[in-house]
């Protein structure tokens, strides 16, 4: 068999298909020249809208990469078919390996769906204390595909962000004021108004609890072995645990100095003599 020659072309057909359709493909060339011009400055304008929203900057390179792609294959596209070019079948075919594509990856696609969501709606900033998945965690990292917390005894956490982004999640430190709750018990035969005074005084020497909102304490409920006073007091998110610590210690020192008792679960025995 003989091997193959430049020869072998018909020249001719292809110098007349030039000829035909020279003025096509001068405009296509200029068509390409023009659009790339075009493509290159809505990027740059894309670029300066996404710099003054202030999106996370893990996730800029992408949506200009992604939009810049998704613009230029869409004038591939169009000159493609303005020269005459049946594009029905390369499209099928691109869309059926794309279909395969996103199916065989789909969780990892739902995971960086989810991390371009949360870059873009930011529930949480690195930084942030937040509780979801059933992890709890301060925010180390957030990546396009996982979200890394550092729990409070610095164990590592990775979080998929498909599921984070669907799921509920509660953001600790996103307001900049918390309240903090306590609940003290006291015996059935204690001044309930001294208890409260006792409570409220301790607050007030303390500077990290705020004054407004004011702070409140009450009856919560009669309960087995005590009668249980809530108390709610308000801080900065970053002073919580500082007023918590603080409270719990000193409300008790000061309830053994004045005599308020803090009961323990206790049960009465009653014995009867049966003749």
């Amino acid at each position: 068999m003989d091997g193959f020659s430049m020869q072998d072309f018909d020249w001719q057909k292809i110098y007349d298909w030039i000829i035909a359709n020279g003025l096509k493909i001068l405009v296509a060339i200029l068509i390409v020249v023009i659009g790339l011009w075009i493509i290159n400055k809505i990027i740059k304008g894309f670029k300066h809208l996404l710099a003054s929203q202030q999106i996370d900057e893990t996730l800029v390179p992408f949506l200009v990469s992604l939009s810049s792609v998704t613009l230029k294959v869409l004038l591939f596209i169009s000159v493609i078919n303005y020269l005459g070019v049946n594009m029905t079948s390369f499209i099928a075919i691109l869309g059926a390996a794309g279909l395969a594509v996103g199916m065989a990856l789909s969780g990892t696609l739902q995971n960086f769906a989810g991390g371009v969501i949360l870059l873009i709606l930011k529930p949480f900033k690195v930084g942030d204390y937040i509780e979801a998945q059933g992890q709890t965690g301060i925010v180390k990292e957030i990546q396009i595909f996982n979200t890394i917390l550092t729990t409070l005894d610095n164990k590592i956490v990775i979080i998929p962000n498909g599921g984070l982004s669907t799921g509920a999640m509660t953001n600790y430190t996103k307001e900049p004021t918390r309240r903090v709750d306590f609940v003290f018990g006291i015996g059935y035969n204690d001044d309930i108004d001294k208890a409260r005074d006792i409570i409220l005084e301790v607050a007030n020497k303390n500077e990290l609890i705020m004054k407004d909102p004011e702070m409140f304490v009450g009856v919560l409920e009669h309960g087995d072995s005590s009668v249980n006073l809530v108390t709610r007091v308000w801080s900065k998110t970053e002073d919580y645990w500082a007023v918590y610590f603080y409270m719990m210690e000193f409300v008790k020192k000061e309830f053994d100095k004045q005599g308020i008792t803090i009961p323990y679960p206790q049960r009465d025995v009653h014995m009867f003599n049966e003749i």
